[in-house]
Order: C-alpha cells, then structure tokens, then sequence
C-alpha cells in the first residue's frame, strides 16, 4: 500500500537520495489541487481579470492555497514563489534552493473546458530544476522527473511510484514535429523553424507540450511570445529526464531566479533529441 510522503522530514540541504522523496511529495500536492480544480470547474468556472489582463479563477486561487499552505507547514525553510503570490506582490526573494508553482496552468483551457490544463511544481537548486511535476487533473494523467529515480508517467490510476511507466524523448527523425501554444502563436517562431526540416505540427496548452517532448510525440517547442519561470520549470525538468533539454535560443543553459522579482522568463526552444539544441 502506498505511504504518503513526509516533506517535513527533509533536509533543507536536498541531498541526493532525498530527492524522490520530494518527487513523490510534490505530486502528491499536485494530485491534491488538482481535485480542488476538479470541484470547482464543476460549479465556478468563471473568471476575472488580473492586473495584466489575464484570467484568474477561484480555482486558481484554491489550488495555489493548498499547495502553499502544505508547503508553508511541512518545509517552512522553502522559500515557494507562486503565480497568484507574484500577481499580488507577495512573493520573497528566491535563495539557492526554492518552488515554483503554478497552480493552473492553461487557465483558458480551463474556462473553455477542453481538458488541457495542468498543476506544474518544480524544485530549483543553484537556478536549475531538479525535481519536476505536471498533473493534468481532466486527463488524470501524471508526469515527473527530474535529478531523481523516479522518471515518467502513470495515466487513469492511483499515484504510486511502482505504477511509474519510464518515459523517453525520441531521436529526431528526418522530418520534425514541432508542438506550439494554442493560445499564444508567434510569427518568430516560423523565422525559427526555418532551418528545420518539418513534416508535422501539433498544439497543444499549458506545460502539456513538454509532456509531448518527453513522451516522444513531438521534437521542438520554440517559445519567443511571454512565459513566467512557473510555467516552464516543472516542464523543463520533466523533458531533462526523459533525455531532452531547454536551452535558450543561442544554445545556453536555461536558468532560474536570475532576476529574482520578476520571474519573467526569456524566449526558449526545448526539444528531444540532444542533436536538435542550437549552436551557441
């Protein structure tokens, strides 16, 4: 019988062998907010606006209370920079080991209820991720990864790491298959994928494209239109493991909390085969 994670007996200092551990907490969390998701788009799918202009919903808000309330309460020394903290200003200062979580991630997929819409936590060590989850409550679908033993996914069942189906980018065949954003389409991208040979193309929301990458669906995510760090990191970490990377578009490593309070990210390309990342 599974055993739920105790995050309250980690070491602030993240040691190796503690880290499937914290997978394995972080996804419980996910799983967590994500039923929270569930409840609430069966009665409150409305939304408002934030500062920026996006949406919010009050699944939103839930979720992103749960998961920072259990974390505030297990691992009190973790600084968790959080995508509606940041929107009200009230997110610290990251430090050398931190959480970036995005509550709900594809908040339009959310209100037009197709599906595609997931939790993204990841754990940040010296401004890479090392530990990754994306759950897709709608699909009931899991995926994690990251510096750990613990790698892949487990689709329509209970969370336990014996049910973990291994999950391996692809080697980039002669024609491409790029996956893009449904809801933010960029001219730059196609001035990118002009020196790649592409035979198909796919959409896909939310940190969902990374699960494609790392699953072997799909080669290229080009990304030049706004992201937040919350939006990539568990992504990042989860395509890492399954043999890819994210770099950005001159080939240099991807980094996170540089900037610190405005967790704004710059243009990427994550991709499959390590053959595919650019030439600095």
């Amino acid at each position: 019988m599974h055993t739920r994670s105790d995050l309250s007996r980690l070491d602030p200092n993240l040691p190796d062998d503690q880290r499937d551990d914290w997978a394995m907490g972080l996804a419980e969390l996910a799983i967590a907010a994500g039923q929270v998701i569930l409840d609430i788009e069966k009665t409150h799918p409305a939304s408002t606006s934030k500062a920026d202009g996006s949406p919010v919903t009050l699944a939103d808000q839930a979720a992103e209370a749960l998961i920072v309330g259990e974390l505030a309460q297990k691992v009190p020394w973790l600084t968790v920079i959080a995508e509606e903290q940041a929107a009200a200003g009230l997110n610290g200062a990251a430090g050398r080991i931190f959480a970036l979580v995005d509550p709900l991630d594809g908040t339009k997929e959310f209100i037009s209820r197709n599906g595609e819409y997931t939790v993204n936590i990841a754990l940040i060590r010296d401004h890479q991720p090392v530990v990754g989850v994306i759950y897709a409550p709608a699909l009931g679908t899991i995926w994690l990864g990251g510096r750990t033993a613990l790698q892949g996914t487990v689709r329509d069942g209970v969370f336990d790491r014996s049910a973990l189906q291994p999950i391996h980018c692809r080697t980039a065949p002669e024609g491409l298959t790029v996956v893009s954003s449904r809801s933010h389409p960029s001219p730059e991208v196609e001035d990118f994928l002009q020196d790649y040979a592409i035979a198909g193309r796919s959409v896909a929301g939310s940190s969902l494209k990374f699960c494609t990458i790392a699953e072997g669906r799909a080669d290229l995510y080009p990304r030049f239109s706004p992201t937040m760090e919350w939006d990539t990191a568990a992504g990042h970490a989860i395509v890492q493991a399954a043999g890819g990377g994210l770099c950005n578009p001159d080939g240099s490593d991807f980094l996170y909390g540089l900037k610190q309070h405005s967790w704004l990210n710059g243009s990427f390309i994550a991709f499959g085969d390590a053959g595919l990342r650019p030439s600095r």
